[in-house]
C-alpha cells in the first residue's frame, strides 16, 4: 500500500507516514486531512514512499484529499525544505505558515467567480459634464470604466470611497457586472500595453541593461541616491519581462502602507496587465484569489510584503526587493526568515536575475557587492533634472535657543516655507505625547510593571501606555510614591510636537500620521491625498513617512531627537539611523524646488552626520566595515541567537546554561559566548535572556546548528519559550 509523508502543523522536525486507500490519488504538493491523535488535520504531502520505517499497523490511512485548489509546486516545496532546514525551523508550520490561511482548514474552498465592471450603453452615452462636481469620485470611477473593464480592487485605488459609488452607479444603470474570464490565449500572445511616461537617464539606462541582459541568475545591487529614480528602472525591467516573456515579476517592499499605492501606479503604466497584491492587510478571501492568480500564471506583477516572497509564480521571471536593507523583510517569530535572503535563494533556485533596491545599502549587501558576489549598479544623480540633493545642517541644540524641543531656527525655517505654501516635515521617531512622565518630588517615573520599560503618555486619551505589553492606565492625578501633584511629561513624542507647532502656528494645517492616527482603515489613504493636494502645510510622522513618498511641495525636513540611537549597544545602530535618515531627508526637494534638511543634536561633529551633510555613504560604510571586520561582526561573521523567556528567571538562565554547555562540548568552531538577558529584560512578566553562536563561515554554523538541534530538542521545556534566529536583526 503506497505511504505518504505528510506536513502537519506541529512543532516537530519530521514528517508524518500514512497510507492511501485504494482509488484515492494523491501526489506530492497536495493538501490533504489526516488523523492526529483524537483530531483531524490539514497537512501538505512531501513525498511519496513505497515503504515505512514505522510499524504497518500503527499507520493510519488518509482521511481525505483536498482537491479545490492545484497542487503546490516542486520548486516551492524545495524552497520551503531550504527555509526549515536553514532557519531551523519544523517544516510541517513552515510548509502551513506559507499558505493562504482559507488554504490551512479542512473546510473546501469555494472558488468565486471574478466580477469585473463595465459601462451600459446608456453609461457610454452619458455626458460626464452632467454629472455634479460635489460627485468627483463617480466621475472617476465613469472616466476609468470608459477606458477599459475593471475590478472592484482597481476602481479602489481611485479612491477609497469607489465602492460606494459605484453602487450608485449600478443603481443608476450606467455600470454593470460581469463575471470575468481569464483569457485563453497563450501566454506569449497576451496584449502588452507599455506607458513609457519618462525617458530614461544614462545611469538607469545602464542599469536596465545589465540586468535584461543577464543570463540565468544573477543578484544586483541597485544602489541609487534618493529621488533617482529606482522605480522607473523597475518599472523598465518589468516592461521587458512582459514584452519579451510574458513572465511573472515578484516585487516585495517593507511596508503594508506602500502597497497599495505601488499598485496604483504600476496600473497606470501598465493597463493591460494582470497586477496583484499580498500582503497581511487583505482579508482571507482577497489573499486567497490573489495567491491563486498568481499560481495560475494570471498574475503577471505580484507586489507584497515578506509574506508574499513565497507565493506559488509558474513563470517567474524577475525579482525585485526595494528598500532591501529595511529590517521589516525579516519576520521575529515563528519561522524568522528574512524575505530578502529567501528572495535570493529563489532567484538562485529558478535560474532568474534579482535587483536588491536601496539609496542605503544593508552593509551585508554593500559587502557582498565589494567582493564582486553581487554586482553593483549605480544611480549617483537624481532622476529630474531640476532636483537637487537637500542641503542638510545640523542645528547644536547646546548653544541654540529651544523652545520645548524645538529650535528657533527650525521653527522660523517652518514659518518661512508656510509662507511661500511648502510643506514641511517634522520627523521624531516616537509616537505619544512624551517618552514617560515624571514627578517633580521624589523622581517617580511611569514604569511599566509587566515590563523593563516605561509607559508612554498619551495625553489626549489621558492614557499611560506601554509600546511593548499594551498595559495601560489612566494618568494619575498624584504621584503614586509620594502624592505630589506636580507631575510632567519628560522627552516629546508626536502628539507633543503637534501640540507645540499648533501654539506656534494656530492657522497652520498641522497633520499627524504615526500608528495612533492612520489606526482607522483606509485613513492612510486620505491623509495621503491630502498631503499630495497640498492641503497641509506641516507634516508631524514616525518612520511611516520615512520611505517610498513623494510630496512635490515638500522642501524642509525637521529631524528631532536622533541621538538617542547613539547610545545604543545594538552594533547596527549607526547603520539604521544613518538609513532612516537618509531616507526621511530625501523627502525634501524633490521637484523644482530646494530642499532643506535640519538636524537637532547635541553631537553635530560625530561621523554619522558628517557623512550625512556630504552624502558620502560609501565613506559611511566603509567606516563601518572597517569596524566590523576588527570587531568580528558580521558580515564577516555569521550568527545564531538562542532566546528563552519564561515566568521564572532561573528557569530562563538554566535552560540557556545548559544549552550552553551542550553547544561547547560539540567541539565545533565556532565561537559560544556566555548566556545575557535581552536588552528588555522583562516584557509581558516573562524573563528573557539569550545565547550568541558566531562562526567564520555560513556553512560551519549550519553544520553546527544540525549537530546541536537534537540537544535543543531533549533540553525543550514547556513553560519556557524559546527560539532559534538564524542572522537575528535585533539583540
Amino acid at each position: 500500500m503506497p505511504i505518504v509523508r505528510v506536513a502537519l502543523d506541529i512543532p516537530l522536525s519530521t514528517l508524518f507516514d500514512y497510507t492511501v486507500d485504494e482509488g484515492m490519488r494523491v501526489g506530492v504538493g497536495q493538501r490533504v486531512v489526516v488523523p492526529f491523535g483524537k483530531r483531524q488535520m490539514v497537512g501538505v504531502v512531501m513525498e511519496c514512499v513505497a515503504a515505512s520505517t514505522m510499524d504497518a499497523q500503527r499507520i493510519k490511512p488518509v482521511t481525505r484529499v483536498l482537491e479545490d485548489s492545484a497542487p503546490l509546486s516542486a520548486e516551492l516545496l524545495g524552497l520551503l525544505n531550504f527555509c526549515s532546514d536553514y532557519y531551523r525551523y519544523p517544516i510541517g508550520q513552515t510548509a502551513l505558515s506559507a499558505l493562504p490561511t482559507r488554504l490551512r482548514s479542512e473546510e473546501p474552498v469555494i472558488g468565486k467567480p471574478i466580477v469585473s465592471y463595465r459601462l451600459t450603453a446608456s453609461g457610454a452615452a452619458l455626458d460626464l459634464a452632467d454629472v455634479p462636481k460635489r460627485k468627483a469620485v463617480q466621475r472617476r470611477v465613469l472616466e476609468k470604466l470608459a477606458l477599459q473593464p475593471c475590478a472592484l480592487a482597481e476602481l479602489k485605488t481611485l479612491s477609497a470611497t469607489a465602492g460606494a459609488a459605484l453602487q450608485v452607479l449600478l443603481a443608476e444603470g450606467w455600470v454593470e457586472g460581469f463575471e470575468a474570464v481569464a483569457s485563453n490565449l497563450p501566454q506569449c500572445e497576451r496584449e502588452h500595453i507599455f506607458d513609457n511616461a519618462h525617458t530614461l537617464t544614462r545611469e538607469q539606462q545602464v542599469a536596465v541593461n545589465a540586468v535584461t541582459q543577464a543570463d540565468g541568475y544573477q543578484c544586483f545591487l541597485l544602489h541609487g541616491i534618493t529621488g533617482s529614480g529606482k522605480t522607473e528602472v523597475y518599472v523598465h525591467l518589468m516592461h521587458h519581462i512582459l514584452r519579451s516573456s510574458n513572465g511573472q515579476v515578484l516585487l516585495l517592499v517593507p511596508e503594508i502602507n506602500l502597497t497599495p499605492q505601488l499598485e496604483q501606479y504600476f496600473r497606470s503604466r501598465f493597463p493591460d496587465a494582470e497586477i496583484i497584491s499580498l500582503h497581511s492587510g487583505l482579508s482571507d478571501t482577497a489573499r486567497l484569489a490573489n495567491w491563486r492568480q498568481a499560481q495560475s500564471g494570471r498574475a503577471q506583477i505580484v507586489l507584497g510584503t515578506r509574506l508574499a516572497v513565497f507565493a506559488e509564480l509558474p513563470e517567474l521571471a524577475l525579482i525585485i526587493v526595494d528598500e532591501e536593507h529595511d529590517g521589516s523583510f525579516k519576520q521575529q517569530d515563528g519561522l524568522r526568515y528574512s524575505a530578502r535572503d529567501v528572495a535570493i535563494f529563489r532567484a538562485s533556485q529558478r535560474g532568474v536575475p534579482i535587483v536588491l533596491g536601496s539609496a542605503t545599502p544593508s552593509l551585508e549587501s554593500y559587502h557582498n557587492a565589494l567582493s564582486g558576489r553581487y554586482k553593483m549598479l549605480a544611480l549617483t544623480q537624481r532622476a529630474s533634472i531640476a532636483a537637487q540633493l537637500p542641503e542638510v545642517r545640523c542645528i547644536n541644540i547646546n548653544q541654540t535657543v529651544m523652545h520645548q524641543g524645538i529650535s528657533e531656527y527650525l521653527l522660523r525655517e517652518i514659518g518661512s516655507r508656510i509662507a511661500r505654501g511648502e510643506q514641511s516635515l517634522m520627523f521624531i521617531n516616537r509616537r505619544g505625547y512624551a517618552p514617560v512622565l515624571m514627578c517633580g518630588g521624589c523622581g517617580w517615573l511611569s514604569d511599566c510593571k509587566h515590563c523593563a520599560g516605561k509607559m508612554v503618555l498619551h495625553l489626549k486619551d489621558q492614557r499611560l501606555r506601554c509600546h511593548h505589553c499594551g498595559y495601560q492606565i489612566r494618568v494619575p492625578q498624584n504621584c503614586p510614591d509620594c502624592g505630589n501633584a506636580d507631575l510632567h511629561p519628560v522627552g516629546s513624542g508626536t502628539q507633543r510636537v503637534e501640540e507645540i507647532l499648533q501654539e506656534r502656528f494656530p492657522d497652520a494645517r498641522i497633520l499627524r500620521v504615526d500608528r495612533d492616527s492612520t489606526r482607522n482603515k483606509r485613513a492612510w489613504q486620505t491623509m495621503r491625498a491630502q498631503i499630495h493636494a497640498n492641503e497641509v502645510d506641516i507634516l508631524i510622522g514616525t518612520q511611516m513617512l520615512a520611505k517610498g513618498h513623494d510630496f512635490p511641495e515638500l522642501t524642509l525636513v525637521g529631524v528631532l531627537n536622533p541621538d538617542s540611537a547613539l547610545y545604543s549597544s545594538d552594533f547596527r545602530a549607526a547603520e539604521k539611523l544613518y538609513a532612516q535618515l537618509v531616507q526621511v531627508s530625501g523627502r525634501a526637494g524633490r521637484a523644482d524646488k530646494a530642499g532643506s534638511v535640519i538636524i537637532q543634536t547635541a553631537f553635530p561633529d560625530h561621523p554619522l552626520y558628517r557623512a550625512l551633510q556630504t552624502h558620502d555613504f560609501t565613506g559611511f560604510a566603509s567606516s563601518q566595515l572597517a569596524e566590523r571586520q576588527m570587531a568580528g561582526f558580521p558580515p564577516f561573521m555569521y550568527q545564531a541567537m538562542l532566546r528563552a523567556e519564561g515566568k521564572t528567571e532561573s528557569e530562563v538562565y538554566a535552560y540557556l546554561n545548559q544549552a550552553r554547555a551542550a553547544a561547547v562540548a560539540l567541539q565545533s568552531e565556532v565561537e559560544v559566548l556566555g548566556v545575557v538577558p535581552a536588552a528588555l529584560a522583562r516584557r509581558a512578566n516573562h524573563i528573557r535572556a539569550q545565547l550568541l553562536i558566531q562562526a567564520g563561515t555560513r556553512r560551519t554554523l549550519q553544520s553546527f546548528l544540525r549537530a546541536w538541534q537534537p540537544d535543543l530538542d531533549a533540553l525543550a521545556q514547556a513553560k519556557l519559550r524559546c527560539s532559534l534566529d538564524i542572522d537575528p536583526l535585533e539583540f
